[in-house]
């Protein structure tokens, strides 16, 4: 398996298609500084899965994209693809070439593909983990991957050599397995708690199914109550409602008469409306017959008015005047049109005139500009050799002032260098006396000098430490640590107890106030108890008078039955008090015992050893005991079945066992059910229980707080030890530091003269340089200086040009005004001629219009004259037909005003017989609600029905109806047991519905003094039942899983350790002889932090180099560091090889001799894995069977490839 190919698009500086195709064996990539050889080293990390933005040196995951650059626009996604040669089955993939891809886009997606396919991260991951290669990219040695290994800690370095050996995968397995271990740890401390919360709560549970059930038969009275009532009150309005019927169909008749006579009289006032509608066109025609007459009789009135006037003033109008001649006007117009031809040519000869004067102007100023021209010229000749010499001048004294410039430079050099000298001396001196001097505790560190790493490591062993050593406050961290982790274990278990006592204490405080809960029933004791009830003489409950001894309370409960519910009462009179309170406040039902003053005196008979008499183990006061012994007359209590049925053969006795069976000569009972005695001895306990473990709550708080001190001592002691440790370690580094300097500084001065001398001797032949320079320059300046002067030029030619452009411009001005005045007067005396001829056509257009006027008065006389003849004869034949118009009206207006006063007589008639209907169907209205609401009421009973009671109106009335028998009430299962054996069997009884009235409000009661009651309680039970055999099926379960669970986490662990323990045996080996080739004469070893701890110890790195007796990588120099560094990888290369390694800039620090070594080992890896190369070293180059080349080009990188072997 190895790198085949690696194309790049977009990727960084790659921004156009990039394909690198490698071999087998060493290819190596170089390049200039900035070219983007590393940017190939982050297109493998990337496409192989790497998520760290800063690791691919950006600063978020889209600066892979190209950026683009000032000639060519940005990319909007990056994309590297990666291909495999998997020939040899190294990946787990059925292919012998493997391609993988990976694609982000700017706009924040991304993509990753398998041979074209898309595939997530974590495939890309799982198929590269089993060769080697896994999150960490240890194959991939990118620049300052040296430094990270080098200050890596103890752990990191444990987890190059796990990648390297393929545990991650098993460490991944691992922590699911231990996530679904978590996951489940909760589940199943959360299934415990159900089932103990479950397991708590069935009893009280079971208590309100058996009030559930008593309340179901209270309820089947109280629903047999109602029904009956709803039944009888459907039959009661139903014969309501047929009596409503009959008496609206009465009503109906009597409006269909009413409504049958406002029909006839709407048919009367119809044919009125009509024969009205039908005269209203006649007399409307008449009404405008006669208006229109009597107008026109005023129209012609006024026009003869009108005429008349027209006549008078048409006989009386005079001529008007019509102006002056226009004649005489059209000869003053043509003399004016003759004076303009005149003005045309004087303007034509004032243009030529002024065109000859531009003229002349224009020359003038072509005769200025030249004259300017010369002048200039020779005052430009004149400043440039003045500007020549100034420059000359200036070059001269800059030349002098550089000359100056060196000479003192060089002063202060050969000063430096002097200065330099001493601090070099002084340091030296410095540093030999650092040395001598006696260390106080432990070794010095190296200095930056020569040998000075040597001689502070002697000096620290020729003076012992006087103090305690770094090795024994390392031991005193570690017994501190180790105590404090003893402290936290103590810590957590006092934690883990304290919350299980108050888990326990509130689980019995919980218990307990259940168990209070059960001993409230809300009977009739509950009401006899009541303060205020009125009866005096109650003692209180028999279950809280009295004490059974612990075991028997099941049997003595059995044995005293409902009893030992009772309420104890003083004597018989009170009993009947009693009796007659719960009557009247109809409490409920209950049972009362009556305290005796005597007990009974005759004999028992003697009982065997296994056996005990009842009374014997019951405690109360005397009266109280005296009446309990009555009732436990001759009652045993004995531990099973057989052994009753033995004592009940050998004495007339009654016999109850442990579990509440009770057996005699004449009758037996049995089952199971809990009584208060039971109740109050489970909340004795409980009380107890909680108490107990309040206090054991108590006393562990107490413990928890000691361990808490010790806990905080212990964290005190370990912050002390290890501010000792840093103390010591500080001191150490600071006498490596000082050490360091005083070597870094001789050094330092050393170098200072070495550069102070090579600048003084540049210095030097750049003075000799500027002296040449300025002896240059003098010659040329004198030469300047030498050269003839030019003369002056004369400034009157431009003045006697100027003068005469003047003269040139003022008769072009004259010219312009004469030809601008010319214009302005043919202007005037055109507009007059036209204003004279348009005068002389106004005159004759007056005069047409006062003859047109003057025929029109003549016509409009004669028409006047002509429409007074006409009226004449007009206005009596218009008079005569208003007047007959007149008669018509009238007659019209008499016909209408008898119809309308029919009208409203038929009209009177209407409205009385509306009224009529309207009372009739107000009757019929409210009989009709009537009956609404009597449905209403029906319907409302027949939904209450079906609504709680799924019954509809037929079976309503059917099965519960007035004439249908009430059967007798049920009887709850635990009251059977009160009835008499031989009580007669109830019987029917007819409907009464005060009866039922009664029983429905009696039914009401008893369910109110049952109190709150559990509907669903049945279902409860049986279903918290059903789920608490489910839960502790689920809790197995759970337990199995987590087995399974721990043995694969086991499984794994010993993995772990097996591999691990190869891996490391194998690479510490690997590394001390990869050290001793490294550093020749020198000590390398791995050491585990914790070898008793396999799967957690960390890994530190010892070296000793030839010659210096120091181990800690912080006091090596930067090369051997790095060779280290390198050392580390090798030895895992070596011991668990992957198919190709890529190493960027590695040997960047090494000198000659140091990369010799270290390319003998690269040829050495050559045989088993690939290698990818970026260097910059010729004899790195030199060992490659390819190279390639990578050069930028306006910001964008460009690779060249050559092989090796073709130019051998």
């Amino acid at each position: 398996m190895y790198l085949k190919s690696l194309t790049l698009r977009g990727f960084k500086s790659f921004a156009s298609a990039t394909t690198l195709v490698f071999e087998p064996g060493i290819t190596c990539v170089v390049g200039p500084n900035g070219s983007g050889k590393s940017n190939v080293v982050d297109a493998i990390a990337w496409v192989m899965g790497e998520q760290g933005a800063k690791t691919l040196r950006g600063g978020k995951m889209e600066d892979v994209i190209f950026a683009g650059t000032s000639g060519r626009a940005p990319l909007g996604r990056a994309e590297v693809a990666l291909t495999i040669d998997n020939s040899d089955g190294a990946l787990p993939i059925d292919y012998a070439e493997v391609t993988i891809t990976r694609t982000m886009f700017r706009s924040g997606g991304s993509d990753y593909q398998i041979n074209g396919e898309s595939c997530r991260l974590l495939d890309v991951q799982e198929l590269l983990s089993d060769s080697g290669i896994g999150r960490e990219m240890h194959v991939i040695v990118g620049q300052g991957r040296l430094d990270a290994i080098l200050h890596a800690t103890p752990e990191e370095r444990r987890g190059f050599i796990e990648e390297a050996a393929g545990v991650l995968k098993h460490r991944k397995r691992k922590e699911k397995a231990l996530r679904k271990l978590d996951a489940m740890q909760a589940n199943l401390t959360r299934v415990s708690d159900l089932a103990v919360e479950l397991r708590r709560q069935l009893k009280p549970l079971g208590r309100q199914a058996e009030l559930a059930r008593r309340a179901a038969v209270i309820q089947a009275d109280l629903r047999d109550a109602k029904l009956r009532l709803l039944a009888d009150e459907v039959v009661t309005i139903g014969a309501e409602l047929a009596k409503e019927e009959a008496d609206e169909a009465a009503l109906r008749g009597r409006r269909n008469e009413v409504e049958a006579a406002l029909a006839a009289a709407r048919a009367r006032e119809a044919e009125l409306e009509e024969a009205i509608t039908a005269d209203a066109p006649g007399q409307v025609r008449s009404q405008e017959a006669y208006v229109a007459l009597a107008a026109l009789r005023e129209r012609f009135a006024g026009l003869r008015s009108l005429a008349a006037e027209r006549r008078r003033g048409a006989e009386g109008a005079t001529p008007v005047e019509s102006g002056p001649d226009p004649e005489q006007l059209d000869r003053q117009a043509e003399a004016a049109r003759a004076e303009a031809a005149a003005l045309t040519q004087q303007l034509e000869q004032g243009q030529a005139d002024m065109r000859l004067r531009g003229g002349e102007r224009r020359d003038a100023e072509r005769a200025l500009a030249a004259a300017e021209a010369g002048v200039h010229a020779a005052r430009r000749a004149i400043a440039e050799r003045r500007e020549r010499l100034a420059k000359l001048n200036g070059s001269l004294a800059a030349a002098q002032t550089k000359v100056d410039g060196r000479s003192a430079e060089i002063a202060r050099l050969r000063e430096a260098i002097a200065e330099a000298r001493t601090r070099a001396d002084e340091a030296e001196l410095a540093h030999r006396e650092r040395e001598r001097r006696p260390a106080a505790v432990g070794a010095a560190g190296a200095a930056g000098a020569a040998g000075a790493a040597g001689a502070a490591g002697a000096a620290a062993a020729a003076h012992p430490a006087a103090g305690p050593t770094a090795a024994e406050l390392a031991a005193a961290v570690d017994a501190a640590r180790a105590a404090l982790d003893e402290c936290e274990g103590s810590l957590a278990a006092a934690r883990s107890a304290e919350a299980a006592a108050g888990r326990e204490a509130a689980g019995a405080a919980a218990r307990a106030d259940a168990l209070r809960a059960g001993l409230a029933r809300k009977d009739g004791a509950a009401t006899l108890l009541t303060p205020g009830a009125g009866v005096d003489g109650v003692l209180g409950r028999v279950a809280s008078l009295v004490a059974v001894e612990a075991g028997y309370e099941v049997a003595v409960g059995a044995a005293l039955g409902a009893v030992a519910d009772a309420v104890a009462v003083a004597d018989p009179g009170t009993a009947v008090q009693a009796l007659a309170a719960l009557e009247k406040a109809d409490g409920g039902r209950t049972q009362l015992l009556v305290a005796a003053d005597e007990p009974e005196d005759a004999p028992w008979p003697d009982l065997p050893a296994d056996a005990v008499y009842a009374i014997d183990v019951v405690s109360a006061e005397p009266r109280l005991r005296a009446a309990l012994a009555r009732l436990l007359r001759r009652v045993a209590i004995v531990a099973d079945v057989a052994a009753a049925q033995r004592l009940i053969a050998a004495a007339d006795v009654v016999a109850v066992t442990s579990d509440g069976q009770v057996l005699s000569r004449a009758w037996a009972a049995g089952g199971r059910a809990e009584s208060l005695l039971e109740v109050k001895a489970a909340l004795d306990e409980a009380t107890a229980e909680a108490d107990a473990a309040a206090q054991r709550r108590e006393e562990l708080a107490v413990q928890l707080a000691a361990v808490g001190a010790r806990h905080a001592d212990a964290a005190a002691a370990l912050e002390a030890a290890r501010a000792a440790k840093q103390a010591e370690d500080a001191r150490l580094a600071a006498i490596a530091k000082e050490l360091g300097s005083l070597g870094a500084a001789a050094t330092a001065a050393r170098n200072e003269v070495a550069r102070s001398e090579r600048a003084l001797a540049q210095a030097q032949s750049q003075a000799e340089q500027d002296q040449a320079a300025l002896e240059s320059l003098r010659s040329r300046l004198a030469a300047a200086e030498a050269e003839p002067v030019p003369a002056e030029p004369d400034d009157s030619v431009i003045v006697d040009a100027k003068a005469a452009l003047e003269a040139a411009r003022m008769g072009e001005v004259e010219s312009r005004l004469a030809v601008r005045t010319a214009e302005e007067r043919l202007r005037v005396v055109g507009a007059k001629a036209g204003e004279l001829a348009a005068s002389a056509q106004g005159v004759r257009r007056r005069r047409a219009r006062a003859a047109e006027q003057e025929r029109q008065r003549v016509a409009r006389a004669a028409a006047a004259g002509a429409v007074l003849a006409a009226l004449d004869q007009v206005e009596p034949a218009v008079a005569a037909a208003a007047e007959q118009a007149r008669a018509d009206r009238a007659a019209a207006e008499l016909a209408k005003a008898e119809r309308d006063a029919e009208l409203r007589t038929i009209r009177a008639s209407i409205r009385d017989a509306l009224a009529e209907s309207d009372r009739l169907n107000d009757s019929v209205h409210r009989d009709e609600l009537a009956k609404a609401q009597q449905r209403v009421r029906i319907e409302g009973a027949l939904d209450k029905a079906m609504g709680e009671f799924g019954i509809d109106a037929e079976a309503l009335v059917a099965e519960y109806g007035p004439d249908q028998l009430v059967p007798p009430s049920g009887v709850a299962a635990g009251d059977a047991e009160d009835l008499a054996p031989d009580a007669p069997e109830p019987v029917a009884v007819p409907y009464v519905r005060e009866q039922q009235e009664v029983r429905l409000r009696k039914a009401e009661r008893e369910l109110t003094a049952l109190g709150r009651v559990n509907p669903l309680a049945l279902e409860e039970f049986a279903a918290l039942q059903e789920r608490q055999a489910f839960l502790s099926e689920q809790l197995e379960d759970l337990k199995r899983s987590k087995a399974d669970l721990l043995g694969i986490v086991s499984d794994v662990d010993e993995r772990v350790r097996t591999v691990f323990a190869e891996a490391y045996a194998d690479v510490a080996e690997q590394f001390t002889g990869v050290f001793g080739r490294l550093f020749p004469g020198g000590e390398g070893r791995l050491v585990l932090t914790d070898p008793d701890d396999m799967l957690n110890t960390g890994i530190e790195v010892e070296a000793r180099p030839a010659g210096k007796r120091v181990k800690r990588l912080s006091l090596l120099s930067g090369g051997e560091r790095s060779l280290t560094a390198v050392a580390f990888l090798v030895s895992l290369f070596k011991a668990r090889p992957s198919p190709f390694y890529l190493l960027d800039e590695v040997e960047a620090a090494l000198d000659d001799v140091n990369l010799g070594r270290l390319i003998g080992i690269m040829e050495e890896l050559r045989g088993t894995s690939q290698l990818l190369v970026i260097t910059h070293q010729k004899r790195t180059m030199d060992i490659a069977d390819a190279l390639y080349g990578v050069t930028m080009r306006d910001g964008v990188s460009q690779v060249i490839s050559q092989r090796m072997r073709e130019l051998v």
